[in-house]
């Protein structure tokens, strides 16, 4: 039942994850073309002014992609479920309702994980031609950050699609915002290191609010 479960997520978002690679890739290779173009003109020492002078990872353009991600792969994942009233069924499988649920989201964080893990790879060995290792490795802890966003945003997103009634949404969706408002207030190179373990246990809690949202299904209170 597991791999069945599996694979039905993977025929629904395969392409939908194809899109995303490709979009993180692009605007990966944008900014990497800038950044050659600057070494190009200015030599690899303006890279290192610039890190040190202006409290800057080199990334910008890529921190709001993957809140962007997770929000897409969430919708795609579960609003079918509920707009076409599949999730009834789905739910009726002989199968642990919580742990389905569980074992959907996971598909869709394992999917996030790895294209964030191969993008945070390719920016990384890039960057290693031009600056220190242990630049890289800051740069590399401070988009840890961005990259949980994605997931809270993947969270959130799937619990407001779940969730049938308007008011808990709202609620939802005005917690959502505030976390990733906190994880996006300082542009500071590794400013959350010390506040990160703290994020990732709030942001894992967060997949409570699946539960509700199911379990106010199986009620039958529907949107």
């Amino acid at each position: 039942m597991t791999k069945m479960i599996i694979y039905k997520e993977w025929l629904k978002t395969r392409w939908l994850l194809l899109g995303i690679a490709v979009v993180l890739a692009g605007f990966s290779f944008y900014c990497f073309l800038n950044l050659s173009k600057v070494v190009e003109f200015r030599g690899g020492g303006i890279l290192w002014g610039t890190l040190v002078a202006k409290d800057t990872v080199l990334l910008e353009i890529l921190r709001y992609l993957p809140p962007v991600a997770g929000a897409v792969l969430a919708l795609a994942q579960f609003l079918p479920e509920i707009q076409q009233k599949r999730l009834k069924l789905t739910l009726h499988l002989p199968y642990p309702q919580g742990r389905m649920i569980l074992l959907i989201a996971a598909y869709g964080l394992v999917c996030l994980t790895t294209l964030f893990a191969l993008q945070a790879t390719v920016s990384a060995l890039v960057l290693k031609k031009w600056i220190v290792a242990e630049l890289v490795s800051r740069i590399t802890v401070t988009t840890l950050v961005w990259y949980l966003a994605g997931w809270a945003a993947y969270l959130f997103t799937a619990s407001i699609c779940l969730e049938p009634a308007w008011g808990m949404r709202v609620v939802i969706l005005l917690l959502m915002a505030g976390l990733l408002r906190i994880m996006y207030l300082s542009p500071v190179p590794e400013a959350y290191n010390g506040f990160l373990p703290w994020l990732i246990i709030y942001v894992l809690c967060s997949a409570v609010l699946l539960f509700h949202g199911t379990a106010c299904f199986k009620e039958g209170l529907h949107a």
